[in-house]
């Protein structure tokens, strides 16, 4: 669904360090010379902070102050030595931490999904999904309209030219379930060439 991210601000030899094993990490790695760079960034919407964790060597208060930034996002560089092990087990476990809290309370509509517990809530009440559903609901939110192809393309991963009916009945069930539990119709509309939330 999404790739988190570190970013390593006014720390360059971290980052040549974590650059030359990038190839073993499952996020991205960003390095900023200098903090105003950074925050430019982030002022820029550029950065996605949210899932994101931000290294830096110092206290700063520009850092800690700044609106778009969760003070829980900042990793301290700032004990030496340190074993690259250790210190890469710290990122993994807080970037873990920050992916299951970030999955727990996605926004759609006016509904909360929960893919940990794969749940959409609305007003007490909660709808069991399954993986298949979320994938729906996840690729047409992240999406405009989107036809039938595409959804057998990118959601069930089928070639072109393929029957359409498995998409068709998939979004049937799931719009009847939604339906059924929140008495809603309109969570999944059809559009000229397809669907969208």
């Amino acid at each position: 669904m999404f790739k988190q991210s570190v970013s390593i601000v006014e720390c360059f030899k971290l980052y040549n360090i974590l650059y030359e094993i990038k190839e073993i990490f499952s996020f991205n790695i960003y390095n900023y010379h200098n903090l105003k760079d950074f925050i430019n960034t982030i002022e820029d919407n550029n950065v996605e902070s949210i899932n994101s964790l931000i290294i830096i060597d110092k206290n700063d208060s520009k850092l800690l102050s700044h609106k778009k930034i969760n003070t829980n996002n900042i990793v301290f560089f700032n004990e030496f030595p340190i074993r690259i092990e250790k210190f890469l087990d710290r990122i993994n476990t807080q970037l873990i931490q920050k992916k299951y809290n970030y999955q727990s309370k996605i926004e759609i509509k006016k509904y909360l999904l929960n893919l940990n517990s794969r749940v959409i809530s609305f007003e007490k009440k909660d709808l069991k999904l399954t993986e298949r559903e979320i994938d729906i609901i996840l690729h047409l939110n992240n999406n405009n309209e989107q036809s039938i192809e595409k959804l057998q393309n990118e959601v069930w991963r089928y070639s072109l030219g393929l029957e359409t009916h498995t998409v068709e009945t998939h979004i049937y069930r799931l719009r009847k379930k939604i339906k059924d539990k929140f008495n809603d119709e309109n969570f999944i509309l059809s559009c000229e060439d397809g669907y969208k939330i």
